[in-house]
């Protein structure tokens, strides 16, 4: 059994996550200040599609992850397989490369090049994978330096060499390097072993069941093509990146349950549950919440063109928000599941079970949302609807299709978890956002001067962030005494560390 610690790991991703937030807003301004628009939305398009092959990772990676947290030694064959993964989805992509830019006019040389991307992407995925069912708070040190690499490479590449999406794609490729680096040396062990060809045959065996969630994961990702190719604006598209950019800062508070995952797969004890889900609504609710306030000046600090997209990140931070509920939901409920730790479990078992059937309910929401999309896209765009009209739909299609997935999720934890929601420490939480929020908004109507002078800018709305911060962190001090706890815990963990 592993020595995790949940809480422990959880404030380890969580600052990690914040660290690494930090780093990919400095990268994504180097982004938006130097590339047009156009191009912009071309690097968007570009990412998206190969995120389409990254999703047939957990054909290893998901299996990996249990058995690691399981002590099975499969590390080697798992990495040597997923390289030979990543191989033939190399020449995949490549293939479909020209069937993608001759309709959306993106250069078929930067798609080209692209396929760079994928073999080392994989690797890091394959690396995590091993490392989140060991020693998951390691994965935060890869992301940190990941994003702390971006910066120097992306104004070497991109800003002084004016490489232009090429010099981004080059960035992503070392970034990615840097990384494999400190995941390997950490999981070594775990792949000091050798290929088993029993690990294989399970893997592929049961690949209907790894896969399964990349069929709603490719679908929701298409999105972004089917958007593209309907409305054929790649501002647009630059538009709901820039967005999305403000709105994944929300991601880091899921990072507190990060190790929720591998301790339920490595033991049944579920006491530690109900705290960490606390832990994850007092982080999640005051992310979204600085999301919502800081939406118009965050648009303006990453290029002043993307304010018209406001409305777009406050719709799409609550939408996050539901998203990081139910990724921890979802991670919660397979996290108990032990089907596959019996060797004579049959097919109906793997139906029955929560490996299959949480990812069926997630695979329905999302065909909903992508069939309503579609659908009001066309009806729009033939009455000439305005690209920021259409995003708003868009926004609202994602967040109104989210809220039933979150419900049902939650009443299923609460029958596994007897009822792990403290609504009185969330209460808590909630008012203390509000007050933060209204008193950051009246300031920030009141003192803060926009600059398109970034230097100016960014330190003066770093302050007001401070503020935000600060405030939230003395209220829900006072307010509650397991967060006076925690404060101390983390005070003794430093003074022990140094």
């Amino acid at each position: 059994m592993s020595n995790i610690r949940v809480n422990y790991t959880g404030l380890i991703s969580f600052v990690g996550g914040l660290l690494a937030l930090v780093t990919g807003v400095i990268f994504s301004l180097i982004l938006t200040r130097i590339l047009s628009p156009e191009e912009y939305g071309s690097w968007g398009l570009i990412f998206s599609v190969v995120g389409y092959f990254l999703m047939i990772q957990p054909i290893f990676s998901y299996w990996t992850t249990r058995e690691i947290a399981r002590n099975m030694d499969s590390g080697k064959t798992a990495v040597l397989s997923n390289t030979v993964l990543s191989i033939i989805s190399s020449g995949i992509f490549i293939l479909i490369s020209f069937f993608i830019t001759a309709p959306t006019g993106v250069n078929y040389d930067l798609f080209l090049f692209a396929t760079l991307l994928i073999p080392v992407t994989f690797l890091t995925g394959i690396l995590t994978a091993i490392n989140l069912g060991n020693k998951p708070h390691i994965i935060s040190y890869s992301t940190i330096f990941f994003g702390l690499s971006q910066i120097p490479l992306a104004l070497i590449f991109v800003y002084y060499l004016k490489m232009g999406i090429l010099g981004v794609i080059i960035t992503i490729i070392l970034a990615n390097i840097v990384s494999i680096f400190i995941l390997f040396f950490y999981g070594r062990e775990k792949i000091k072993n050798t290929f088993k060809k029993k690990y294989l045959q399970k893997w592929l065996k049961l690949s209907w069941i790894s896969l399964y969630p990349s069929i709603y994961n490719i679908l929701g990702g298409s999105t972004i093509l089917i958007f593209t190719i309907l409305s054929g604006s790649i501002l647009g598209i630059a538009y709901w990146t820039a967005s999305a950019i403000l709105a994944s800062t929300i991601a880091p508070a899921g990072l507190m349950s990060r190790a929720v995952y591998p301790k339920l797969l490595e033991n049944k004890d579920i006491s530690f549950f109900k705290d960490n889900i606390s832990y994850l609504f007092y982080f999640g609710i005051f992310s979204t919440s600085l999301v919502i306030i800081f939406a118009n000046p965050g648009l303006f600090a990453l290029n002043p063109s993307f304010v018209i997209a406001t409305p777009i990140v406050v719709l799409l931070a609550i939408e996050g928000f539901l998203v990081v509920l139910t990724n921890v939901f979802q991670q919660s409920l397979t996290g108990i599941e032990k089907v596959d730790a019996i060797d004579n479990s049959t097919a109906k078992d793997y139906l029955k079970s929560n490996l299959f059937h949480v990812h069926t309910m997630r695979l329905i929401q999302t065909v909903v949302y992508v069939v309503i999309l579609v659908i009001g896209l066309i009806l729009l765009i033939s009455v000439n609807t305005s690209e920021i009209d259409l995003l708003m739909y868009w926004a609202s299609v994602l967040l109104i299709t989210q809220i039933p997935l979150v419900i049902y999720l939650s009443l299923k934890v609460t029958k596994h978890f007897k009822f792990p929601f403290d609504i009185k420490r969330i209460l808590v939480f909630l008012i203390a956002s509000i007050v933060m929020s209204i008193s950051t908004t009246l300031l920030l109507d009141r003192f803060l001067i926009y600059s398109e002078n970034i230097y100016y800018f960014l330190p003066n709305l770093l302050i007001f962030i401070m503020f935000s911060v600060g405030m939230y962190l003395m209220l829900t001090y006072v307010a509650d005494s397991k967060i006076r706890q925690l404060f101390k815990l983390i005070v003794q963990e430093i003074i022990k560390k140094t």
